[in-house]
């Protein structure tokens, strides 16, 4: 059976889409295309304002020149050397005879430690004895001869003031008075004069100190006198403290003074220093060597620096008209000669002539041509122009920044 088909009325098909209308998509249209346009416009401007400022602040960073630099200041490190120097006693003493005579004992020897005022040998002085004994009734017998005319001269006087006698016969009772007073007064001086000769057979020590050397023995005839003159019994040293002498140079003698802290060193007590001080210096400079005689103290309760030790003598002197200093990279030699890149208030490029003093190997001592407290430029290159305008950096900041600004 064949079914027939048959089509649809109009009023049943199915609607069709809608379509907007043509004058509405003629208008959106162009808009879209607009924006599109504009949005791209505005990019473009965009990127290329952010390109010239890159470029900008690339071309103003590479345009300025950044510059280490420290600041010259005086050396303030101390001034030290070491001199050769001799060490003696504070105090030293031969002791010769007093009285003519012989040693009845002494009772130190070599190395002894001796107080003051302590018996150190004693001499027997027969000839003085008899001398002493005989002054001594000299003087009692020109005692009576004296006590006698004074007597008498009273007596005489007491006349002459009554008119019994004659005045001459006076005057020559008062003669006669002086005359025995002046010989009883020079007795008595000699008596003096023998007793304390008598006294000088007890030798003592005039100070306390050691016994350095004995010169006599038991019945050695000694006499009085000093020198070739007379005979040496002991020689005493008192060695704490200890005196150490030093001639300094004329270049270093304005820097010591008195009280100066010292430090000395002795071979036989390798890494033992002996601290000091200087005790007083001679004021004046020997004409021959040009040195300055400068006498150090130092204490030595345990006695172990001797007299007559070789000792060397370290000062470290800070000194207050120190040399400019400057380091040894900061200077290049040019064709005018040793110069500096300095910086002026404005940070603006100065090259200074120096002269350079001692080279102390990373630093170098500035004579003349810089200032303290001038701006001197580390590691200068020819790139900085007399004039040029840098970027300071100190030598703090460049060492703690990753990168240091140390050139151009």
């Amino acid at each position: 059976m064949v079914t027939e088909l048959k089509e649809p009325k109009r009023d049943e098909r199915v609607p069709e889409l809608r379509r907007p209308p043509a004058r509405r998509v003629a208008i959106w249209g162009p808009l879209l295309v607009v924006l599109v346009l504009a949005l791209a416009l505005i990019g473009g401007i965009w990127r290329h304002i952010q390109e010239r400022r890159q470029q900008e602040d690339f071309a103003q960073k590479t345009s300025q020149v950044s510059a280490e630099f420290v600041v010259v200041k005086p050396n303030d490190k101390p001034v030290e050397f070491v001199l050769p120097g001799n060490i003696q006693a504070f105090e030293e003493a031969t002791l010769y005879a007093r009285t003519n005579g012989y040693i009845g004992k002494w009772l130190v020897d070599i190395g002894d430690k001796v107080k003051e005022g302590q018996l150190l040998a004693e001499i027997e002085t027969p000839e003085v004895d008899q001398e002493l004994a005989q002054a001594r009734d000299t003087l009692k017998q020109t005692q009576a001869d004296y006590e006698f005319a004074k007597v008498s001269a009273e007596r005489w006087q007491q006349l002459v003031d009554r008119k019994v006698v004659a005045k001459q016969d006076n005057d020559q009772r008062q003669s006669a008075y002086q005359a025995s007073s002046a010989t009883f007064s020079a007795n008595k001086a000699n008596v003096a004069r023998l007793e304390q000769i008598q006294g000088f057979k007890r030798v003592v020590a005039p100070f306390a100190g050691v016994i350095t050397s004995r010169k006599i023995d038991v019945g050695a005839l000694v006499s009085a006198g000093s020198g070739n003159a007379g005979t040496a019994l002991f020689s005493i040293a008192k060695t704490d403290p200890v005196d150490v002498y030093v001639s300094v140079p004329q270049s270093q003698a304005p820097l010591v003074q008195d009280n100066l802290p010292v430090e000395i060193l002795v071979q036989e007590y390798p890494g033992r220093e002996f601290k000091g001080a200087v005790s007083r210096t001679a004021g004046a400079l020997d004409p021959q060597a040009r040195t300055l005689l400068v006498q150090v103290q130092i204490p030595n309760s345990d006695n172990v620096l001797l007299s007559g030790m070789y000792a060397q003598v370290k000062f470290q002197i800070k000194n207050p008209n120190g040399p400019l200093i400057i380091p040894a990279n900061a200077f290049v030699f040019r064709s005018e000669g040793a110069q500096v890149a300095t910086l002026d208030d404005q940070n603006r490029i100065h090259w200074q002539s120096i002269e350079i003093g001692r080279d102390f190997g990373t630093r170098m001592e500035v004579v003349k041509g810089l200032s303290e407290n001038a701006r001197v430029v580390m590691n200068p290159t020819d790139d900085l122009r007399e004039g040029l305008v840098v970027v300071p950096k100190s030598e703090e900041e460049a060492k703690g920044s990753p990168a240091s600004g140390s050139g151009a």
